[in-house]
């Protein structure tokens, strides 16, 4: 699958057309490693190993398939240290910092919500 190019019409930007850029950028960053390791570098610079440890239960595998798309959409910055062994850090960008915003409304959401929503399945599973 190719990357579809923003050439600024409106099209490109509505979620509602499959073909849409903007549907693809939300598919890439709208799952939960994403979103925790959003979450994890909004507190600054990490290592991988740290951004492992921050974000429990996540591969290395599923961390540095994340970390890579993240970085392909600019929302995530990779500096690699000419050290033995090499050193590399994460960083968020600037469009990464205002994604962490919505992150962070997220996780207020959940926790404001969690009672009501365990209760909600707890119902349902009647």
């Amino acid at each position: 699958m190719g990357t579809k190019q923003f050439g600024g019409a409106p099209e490109d930007a509505d979620l509602r057309r499959a073909d849409s850029l903007a549907r693809e950028i939300f598919s890439d960053v709208a799952n939960k490693w994403a979103f925790l390791i959003i979450e994890a570098l909004g507190a600054g610079t990490l290592r991988f190993s740290e951004l492992r440890t921050r974000v429990e239960g996540v591969s290395h595998k599923m961390l540095t398939q994340n970390l890579r798309m993240l970085e392909r959409n600019g929302l995530v910055d990779r500096k690699v240290h000419a050290t033995v062994p090499p050193r590399v850090e994460y960083t968020l960008t600037e469009p990464g910092q205002a994604l962490r915003a919505t992150v962070d409304g997220m996780c207020g959401w959940t926790h404001q919500y969690l009672g009501q929503i365990e209760s909600a399945r707890r119902r349902f599973e009647v």
